[in-house]
């Protein structure tokens, strides 16, 4: 959840911001602060109510957390009346700074890709070492054979 100062914007410029983040299943709403400062009480945004003063927004990501701040930032680039004033990202209060900072992460999808990658990666190696082992001995066999074959037909190694 990204919290925002909307004052000075139009009623055109917030609905572009509702569809821009409507595209990346969230959604912006303009807030009451006494409100929120209630719905906020005894939950993980809890640590947020210091930042409900003013004229408040907050845009809510369902799917991707990084992906919401990633695009109110992204916003605040083409119109500068938007301003953030905080979040809260899997419960822990952020201030500009470290927004950005989430911003410059990659998202959901490509991290759990990173991941995947990473786990398979032991696997692989694994498989292949097992593979590897099993062909040298299995050209050790063949080795042995011909040298077996070789030697009982008469003909000696030079070696």
């Amino acid at each position: 959840m990204v919290l925002t100062d909307y004052k000075g914007m139009t009623v055109a410029e917030l609905t572009n911001l509702r569809g821009l983040l409507r595209r990346s299943s969230s959604e912006y709403s303009v807030v009451k602060n006494t409100l929120a400062k209630i719905a906020a009480k005894d939950t993980g945004v809890s640590s947020a109510t210091e930042l409900f003063t003013g004229p408040v927004g907050m845009a809510i990501g369902y799917d991707d957390p990084v992906l919401v701040v990633k695009r109110v930032l992204e916003f605040t680039k083409t119109n500068e009346k938007l301003k953030v004033t905080g979040a809260v990202v899997e419960g822990k209060l952020c201030g500009l700074q470290e927004v950005k900072e989430i911003a410059s992460l990659p998202g959901r999808e490509v991290l759990l890709a990173i991941l995947a990658g990473a786990m398979q990666a032991p696997a692989t190696k694994m498989a292949q070492t097992l593979s590897a082992t099993v062909s040298s001995f299995a050209y050790a066999m063949e080795a042995l054979k011909n040298k077996k074959t070789m030697s009982e037909q008469g003909i000696v190694d030079s070696h």
